[in-house]
């Protein structure tokens, strides 16, 4: 009786067993839409370019599949992929987070530069990332973003840079903060050789980014429903003691108030930026 009790035991945990690896797998087949609350199979929205297929909403992306959307195919070559971090405040625990961060996402810092093509056009192209440190720009990221420019100043070609950032990197201190004067200092040289400069701004993209090369584009091109700012809402209503009107930092507010120039869908964004390339091509 005792053993029959026991077997009955066993059976129902290894059916339990089956269920939870059963609901575990369909669990990594689907992903909820966090704007519309639809439950969508991922190698749908996979296929859709990390757009709902309910509601159009548009997912972050890493920046591996970002390049492989807008970059012709085979012709991406990547600059300073290694380029590391160091620890300047030596801040508590920052290089084991790096090094985890590394292992997880199989890049070194949380932007990808390089020279690629699109639709034949050639271009300097950096592709920030947020599942790195949410992008957060720290001192690698800040010189090889200026180092792709230089770059594309020595080789007469216009630089598009996709931005997706929390801010400036805490752990790197003031260290972290000069890159917005690095960065802005040489896109100001860029458009003195009369190159052409396009920010793409994705969700979100705020803080010390926004405020340097974010935001000093000669064209400014933003993904629907994106959130875009510098400060959070309760610290400028606090600020300048007003209350802000709802959606003030999404990017259709922005671009009907002129902060950005258009909206591009995901899946119009590479045919937009080899119209303006085509457009704008030989500098001036």
């Amino acid at each position: 009786m005792v053993i029959d009790k026991i077997k009955k035991v066993n059976q129902v945990e290894k059916i339990q067993e089956k269920n939870k690896e059963a609901t575990d797998k369909m669990i990594g087949k689907w992903i909820k839409c966090e704007e519309c609350g639809e439950i969508l199979y991922k190698e749908e929205v996979k296929a859709n370019l990390s757009v709902c297929t309910n509601c159009g909403h548009h997912f972050r992306i890493s920046s591996r599949r970002r390049i492989s959307q807008i970059i012709d195919e085979g012709t991406f070559e990547e600059i300073n992929e290694n380029m590391h971090t160091t620890d300047p405040l030596k801040f508590d625990g920052y290089m084991q987070k790096l090094e985890i961060l590394q292992t997880k996402t199989g890049i070194k810092e949380a932007v990808k530069t390089g020279i690629g093509k699109i639709e034949g056009e050639k271009v300097a192209i950096a592709v920030m990332d947020s599942n790195f440190m949410m992008g957060s720009m720290g001192s690698v990221v800040g010189e090889k973003i200026t180092y792709l420019i230089e770059e594309a100043i020595e080789q007469r070609l216009p630089v598009i840079i996709f931005c997706v950032s929390g801010g400036a990197r805490m752990q790197e201190g003031m260290i972290s903060l000069m890159q917005m004067a690095k960065t802005s200092s040489a896109l100001a040289k860029l458009d003195s050789a009369g190159l052409l400069y396009i920010s793409v701004l994705t969700d979100p993209t705020t803080g010390g980014v926004t405020a340097s090369f974010a935001s000093t584009a000669d064209i400014i091109i933003a993904e629907p429903n994106s959130l875009i700012g510098f400060a959070g809402p309760r610290v400028i209503e606090q600020t300048i003691k007003q209350k802000l009107p709802e959606g003030f930092q999404k990017s259709e507010f922005l671009l009907e108030h002129g902060f950005i120039d258009r909206i591009v869908p995901r899946k119009d964004m590479k045919k937009e930026l080899a119209t303006i390339l085509k457009m704008h091509k030989g500098g001036n």
